[in-house]
């Protein structure tokens, strides 16, 4: 995973200390996003929690990462990386804190619901890696980030539970989660004295307009409209499945609340949609100003299906494996889990260096194909199970499915520069919608189906991205502050 001015453990390159600053404060954030899941079942018996209970906080988790993602991605491409970062840092951690020091169910529900806001930081670094690094480099520096950040999910399955035994007593969990909330606050100062937004001398380039992504025709114009408007169906799911219909969290009145909110703000956003490209409709841009909307569309569908199951799966796994495997401790059931998660500090990087290499549509439909036959026989898995086989269905799966999330942000950087931040916001809010669509099967249901409808999401994206999905070739035309055009190859 190295390549000539590409070597991981040069520190005094400062794009290589900027990707390891970045990578940190992302994987301080999936620490505290996901320091509920391996503690849950302590969580569960501290609180008396019903099973119906426990799986709404799972789906709480993903909320608010929806809109979140999407409003990070605007502000960072607007405001920098540098203080985005700082401020999600300082946030989660009080949130964390928060969490903590729950009393009650709803005080848990609603930390945890706030705690979405956390899984917001990942897109910041994908900005900060594209203005670092050239793009013969994109793909490995992302995966490289994104693989590494990733693990704090599964450092938190590993750590947070010994933690918790550690420090002792049946409150220990508390301890645990608040040590996370303390080192996050302590690292945001850090970051923010140490972390610049551009190489010096490199120009930052920003939107146009802030509040809506550019488009470049009126075809794009209304596939921009359709592909907002999951995002907001998948959040009115998760109030009806909160509401007395579902587990009864949320009371009639103030589900039916959030549905005419989420109408308003959607008929909102597409409103900003248009004020943002009115002017472009009618207008002819140049070939060399256009880029393909449609390009950010099927990422959106393979990071659905790639990280967002990736979240579903690691958020209901270790709870999956007290329930089948009643024989295994706690402890065991946590650490295997979190196995599906640790892959991410190398098939992340691969899927990335793989983009890079061999090319980035090929990469990616080779990693879906893996991902779907890797969570079609996890959805065999049964009682019967020896450890081994356990073991030899999730690593290979959970490589496939990570190395394909790898694969998705190797394409997002080389589609519109001055966009990147809320093309990696919509595309990670997506991975987001997919995680609230399967956990909500999985709420609903049971754990085959929940893996078999996964693999066949897969194979529908697969079938997409192999017929619509065009190479990334050419440049990138991006207008300096003086009206000069620079040419940016994506080659």
């Amino acid at each position: 995973m190295t390549e000539p001015g590409f070597n991981v453990f040069n520190f005094k390159d400062q794009k290589i200390r900027t990707l390891h600053l970045g990578w940190i404060a992302f994987f301080i954030t999936f620490f505290m996003w996901f320091c509920h899941a391996s503690l849950m079942p302590l969580i569960q018996e501290y609180f008396q929690l019903t099973s119906a209970q426990a799986k709404a906080l799972l789906v709480l988790n993903v909320a608010l990462t929806i809109p979140a993602r999407t409003i990070v991605g605007m502000m960072v491409d607007k405001y920098g990386p540098k203080v985005m970062f700082t401020a999600i840092l300082i946030i989660s951690g009080i949130l964390c804190l928060g969490f903590a020091m729950s009393q009650n169910y709803n005080q848990l529900a609603l930390m945890r619901f706030l705690l979405g806001f956390s899984g917001a930081g990942f897109v910041i670094g994908i900005r900060l890696m594209t203005e670092w690094f050239p793009v013969k480099q994109a793909g490995t520096a992302q995966g490289i980030y994104g693989g590494w950040g990733n693990f704090g999910a599964a450092a938190a399955g590993f750590i947070l539970p010994a933690l918790a035994g550690m420090y002792g007593g049946e409150e220990g969990w508390r301890y645990a989660v608040a040590s996370g909330g303390i080192v996050a606050i302590i690292y945001a100062f850090v970051f923010y004295r140490l972390v610049h937004n551009t190489p010096k001398g490199s120009t930052y380039f920003s939107p146009k307009k802030m509040g809506a992504m550019e488009v470049t025709s009126k075809g794009d114009f209304f596939l921009y409209i359709l592909m907002t408007a999951p995002m907001f169906i998948a959040l009115a799911i998760l109030a009806w499945r909160l509401s007395p219909v579902g587990i009864g969290l949320l009371s009639e009145g103030f589900t039916l609340g959030i549905y005419a909110f989420l109408l308003a703000y959607f008929c909102q956003q597409v409103y900003k949609i248009y004020s943002v490209n009115k002017d472009n409709l009618n207008a002819d841009i140049p070939e060399l100003h256009r880029y393909k909307f449609k390009q950010v569309a099927l990422l959106n569908l393979a990071y659905m299906v790639t990280f967002g199951s990736e979240v579903a799966v690691v958020s209901m796994l270790a709870l999956q494996f007290t329930s089948i495997f009643p024989e295994w401790s706690l402890a065991k059931c946590a650490a295997i889990a979190a196995s599906f998660m640790a892959m991410n500090l190398f098939a992340r990087p691969l899927g990335g260096y793989f983009s890079d290499k061999l090319g980035r549509r090929l990469a990616l439909l080779v990693m879906l194909t893996g991902s779907s036959l890797g969570y079609y026989f996890m959805s065999l898995m049964d009682g019967t199970w020896s450890t081994a086989l356990v073991l030899a269905v999730v690593i290979p799966c959970s490589f496939a499915v990570q190395a394909g999330a790898g694969a998705v942000f190797a394409v997002v950087p080389l589609i519109k520069r001055r966009l990147t931040g809320q093309i990696a916001g919509m595309t990670g809010a997506y991975g987001n919608v997919g995680a609230a669509a399967f956990l909500l099967v999985f709420s609903l249901s049971d754990a085959q189906t929940f893996f078999t409808v996964i693999s066949l999401s897969s194979v529908v994206v697969f079938t997409l991205i192999a017929i619509f999905l065009d190479e990334p070739r050419g440049h990138i035309a991006e207008i300096n502050e003086d009206g000069t055009v620079e040419l940016i190859e994506i080659s």
